[in-house]
């Protein structure tokens, strides 16, 4: 599992005065001293959301979420529609970067980032695009590599002006240069938001989180839909849900599901207390048969 540690806005940049928008759960975070909020329900955001948002409905009254969850149907058929449309409430894009930093060049990189940073906060017409999570991972994987997750609200209008802005604005080229020199690599991901996680939003709770990343075989992510619209749900009441995302652009039919918790200890009770939830079980053989999983903290 990959450990992502700290949020850089509160700790690692804390002296920059970054702002960065920490990511949603609601529960713990103690060993990785890291932020955290809560997914907005996807029940509220499936009431406000317009019809041309994309959200699939499964006919009569009320969207195929709350039937889902109140057992009025079991699953969301494939049609002719997109599987992003039926499974996306709406078309903001979700960018997760992953950068992998040289282990002498890493107080480096934590400044320039968060340059960028606040050059994005400062000029919105030049970067539309938000900054809602960071982080360095802790345990169990590279210990030198940075996750950052911008929000394009937009969508890929947005994406694409950002882009144009890095490619093309002279200071942006020559920031993006001596960045580029503190990495060993790098790659990012465009993804969209299940709709049924909701989208993560800030908090001041500090927490550890974990991400954990689904690589599912093709044709299968309409049925992943089905199933976890029900787990998430069983740990609704738990707020430990962050956030769940699907690849459209880079590698496809990568899931990645953020949870966050106060420590390892609350993370062990939670996972046990969904074990112990009826029908978790069911969740997770349904869905090990189509993925592979690798676990990062």
């Amino acid at each position: 599992m990959h450990c992502l540690q700290r949020n850089l806005c509160n700790s690692s940049l804390r002296d920059l005065r970054v702002h960065v928008r920490p990511f949603a759960s609601g529960a713990g975070g103690k060993d990785a001293g890291v932020q955290g909020g809560k997914s907005k329900p996807a029940e509220q955001q499936e009431q406000s959301a317009p019809s041309s948002s994309g959200a699939a409905r499964a006919g009569g009254g009320g969207g195929w979420i709350s039937k889902l969850l109140q057992g009025q149907a079991r699953t969301i058929e494939t049609g002719k529609e997109s599987h992003s449309r039926k499974l996306a409430l709406k078309g903001v894009i979700y960018e997760m970067q992953t950068h992998n930093v040289k282990a002498d060049q890493r107080s480096e990189y934590l400044k320039l980032y968060g340059d960028l940073v606040q050059q994005s906060g400062s000029n919105s017409k030049k970067i539309p695009a938000s900054l809602v999570g960071s982080w360095m991972v802790e345990t169990g994987g590279d210990q030198d590599q940075a996750i950052h997750i911008w929000k394009h609200s937009d969508g890929y209008v947005s994406f694409g002006k950002t882009s144009d802005a890095l490619r093309n604005d002279q200071d942006l080229v020559r920031h993006g240069q001596a960045l580029a020199k503190t990495l060993r690599s790098r790659q990012n991901q465009a993804m969209l938001s299940f709709s049924f996680w909701g989208d993560p939003e800030p908090s001041a709770q500090r927490r550890i989180y974990e991400l954990r990343t689904y690589t599912l075989k093709p044709g299968t992510l309409i049925e992943w839909g089905n199933h976890w619209a029900r787990a998430i749900h069983l740990r609704k009441s738990r707020e430990d849900g962050v956030g769940g995302f699907f690849t459209q652009i880079g590698p496809l039919y990568i899931v990645h599901h953020i949870w966050a918790y106060a420590d390892l200890e609350a993370r062990k009770d939670a996972r046990d207390a969904a074990w112990s939830s009826p029908g978790w079980d069911d969740c997770v053989a349904n869905t090990g048969e189509n993925s592979h999983l690798g676990s990062t903290m």
